[in-house]
């Protein structure tokens, strides 16, 4: 094949005109900020995720750090994650004051080894994080019966997840916590922004109030035309409210959310049937038991069975005019954790090893057939 002429850039949102009239008419009307359109956005995922609350932020960091808060973690605590995962999980347990604790992975899933958690429990183990990573949710039957038996909170990391199901359970609707990410890379995007949904009245209240300041009563509700009414601090809060401007572009493309799904699907089966014969790894096969998100399609790279190591891969790929990612370099490797917590290679060697290996390829509804092809001959003229 011939290289494209123009770089096919990773993970580019799919942006209609639709998402472009609504921004414009949020801003012509005056309400920029937390109004109207964050409850619209709301209410629309808390039914998607069959849950009874979901409290609108601006990203999925916020999401797991109040949640964290509104469990009552903080210093002297710890809190089970994988090490497979993007900073912003384990960072959130460090803000919240507690101490992170990882459990390697599977090395098929690339999920955390539920096997492997219970011997990371001490006394001071307050709650279990697990990540479904690119898409593909975790064993939640066995982390929930773990929690149960050791009275511990579940926040799950569902950044990667919204259209997940475990045994026909809506992602969103299982533990304490779930929280979400529409970040620009996200299945659905309101360019920054996040969202928590819980069952727990309690946990939703603390969390709409730490979203904004602590204040008892929000913008909308202290400036809308019923009047003004004042306001009081209840606990010292942060700036973690969704804006009005990204929730209008989240409800349309919240409109697209299965076609869209759809449209991964065909592109990931096309990638598999593609590299069937490749010395790559491919995915895992999908359980019975789950709905894929396929947020990432991931290859693994490794050097002695591909002939070239995965970040010489990323550089023939960059040549042929093709975008791919890496997620994720696992935490323990990163020299922050590493040296604030003892952290070493051999201590998760299935993610040490997925570390070197994997890589993203594109995946977005944007992709054209010809985008896919181009993508296809790419990865086999990289192994090759």
């Amino acid at each position: 094949m011939d290289t494209r002429d123009d770089f096919l850039a990773f993970g580019v949102p799919l942006i209609g005109e639709e998402e472009i009239q609504e921004v414009e008419d949020c801003l012509r009307s005056g309400w920029l900020s937390t109004g109207p359109k964050v409850a619209e956005f709301e209410e629309l995922l808390r039914e998607y995720t069959d849950s009874q609350f979901a409290i609108a932020l601006n990203s999925c960091t916020a999401g797991l750090h109040l949640s964290l808060l509104a469990a009552g973690i903080g210093k002297g605590d710890e809190v089970i994650t994988t090490p497979m995962t993007f900073c912003a999980t384990v960072n959130t347990i460090i803000h919240a004051g507690a101490k992170p604790v990882l459990v390697d992975i599977e090395r098929d899933t690339q999920l955390i080894d539920t096997q492997r958690i219970e011997e990371a429990i001490t006394p001071q183990t307050k709650a279990i994080i697990p990540v479904h990573l690119y898409g593909r949710s975790c064993k939640m039957n066995a982390i929930t019966e773990i929690a149960e038996k050791y009275n511990l909170v579940v926040i799950e990391d569902a950044a990667h997840a919204l259209e997940a199901k475990y045994q026909n359970k809506k992602i969103g609707s299982i533990s304490d916590f779930t929280c979400f990410s529409f970040y620009a890379t996200k299945n659905i995007c309101t360019g920054e922004g996040g969202l928590v949904t819980t069952d727990n009245p309690e946990f939703a209240e603390k969390i709409k109030i730490y979203r904004l300041h602590g204040l008892s009563r929000d913008a909308w509700k202290r400036y809308s035309d019923s009047g003004y009414e004042h306001y009081q601090v209840l606990y010292p809060g942060f700036k973690y409210n969704m804006m009005d401007i990204q929730a209008a572009i989240g409800i349309h493309q919240f409109k697209h959310i299965d076609d869209w799904l759809k449209r991964r699907n065909e592109i990931w089966n096309v990638y598999n049937q593609a590299f069937a014969d490749l010395p790559v790894g491919l995915p895992s096969p999908d359980e019975d038991s789950i709905t894929h998100a396929r947020h990432l399609y991931t290859l693994l790279i490794d050097e002695e069975k591909c002939g070239i190591s995965r970040d010489s891969f990323l550089e023939k790929m960059r040549q042929y005019n093709i975008g791919a990612g890496v997620h994720y370099i696992g935490i323990h490797l990163h020299p922050y954790y590493a040296q604030e917590f003892g952290f070493s290679r051999d201590d998760f060697p299935h993610a040490s090893w997925i570390s070197d290996c994997t890589v993203s390829l594109p995946l977005s509804p944007k992709l054209e057939d010809r985008d896919v092809e181009d993508v296809i001959s790419a990865v086999k003229r990289a192994i090759s």
